[in-house]
This record gives structure tokens, sequence and C-alpha cells, in this order.
């Protein structure tokens, strides 16, 4: 078998994830995540040409948002693009990185966390039934 590098396998990634946003079958799409800016930045010109050939833009997220969706060390302290067509899917995902950080400073996290995580997942194009087996079978989720 050929082996693949893994800046063409990421590319590939990002194609794929491209096309989705672009078919509507997912609002946005991630990147997968980078361990810092320097090595997300090799992949920016592929990026620009990739989502003006999808007619989707893209959002360079310093500080992703970490949920009970996924496991907390896949994001935490990482760098993330993320890929979307209708600029009202980044502002929605803004917001929700906002709600979050007040319900943490207003202690009223807890409350909401399972509601963030299914807000997020919604962003990402996920059916209900899934969101839930996400979270169900994250054994590693934030800690407050």
């Amino acid at each position: 078998m050929h082996e693949i590098d893994s800046f063409s396998y990421q590319c590939g990634i990002m194609d794929c994830f491209n096309e989705m946003v672009k078919a509507g079958l997912k609002p946005m799409a991630l990147a997968h995540p980078f361990k810092t800016p320097q090595e997300r930045e090799v992949y920016i010109p592929f990026v620009k040409q990739i989502t003006k050939q999808y007619g989707n833009y893209y959002y360079l997220d310093n500080d992703p948002l970490i949920t009970d969706l996924f496991a907390a060390s896949l994001n935490l302290s990482t760098y993330n693009i993320i890929f979307y067509r209708d600029e009202n899917i980044i502002e929605k995902y803004k917001a929700l990185k906002i709600k979050k950080e007040k319900a943490i400073a207003n202690n009223d996290y807890q409350e909401i966390r399972e509601n963030i995580a299914y807000e997020f997942g919604h962003l990402l194009g996920y059916p209900e039934t899934h969101i839930q087996q996400y979270i169900n079978n994250n054994n590693e989720k934030e800690e407050y």
C-alpha cells in the first residue's frame, strides 16, 4: 500500500469536510486540531484554496470550545480551523463559547453543560441520537 504523508492526509480531510459543508450536510466542520499556531499556519494556503473552491469560509480558532461532546484533551490548548458556509453559523459558535464562559463565571455551567454540548453538536450537523451517544461515551469530560 502507498504511504500517505501527514500533510496530504490533513488536506484530504479538509477537502472532504468542505464538500460536506458545501452540500449542506454539516453547517460547520472542524479540521483536526493543531498543537501550535505554527503547525496550523502551514495549511493556510491550502485552506484558502479549498474554501474558495467550495464557496465556503474559514475561521482560525485559537481557543476551541470544549464540551462533553468530545474528550477534553482532543481540543484543550490546541488551534483549530473551522469551515462554514453561512456567517450566521460562525456567529452562533462564537456566541456558544461566550455562553459557556458566562455560565462558568456564574457557577451555572453544570446545569447547562449538556445543552451546550447539544448546541455544539447541532452546529456540526450531528443528529440528536449521535450527540447523546458522543456525550455518553465520553469518559474524559472537562472538570470544573
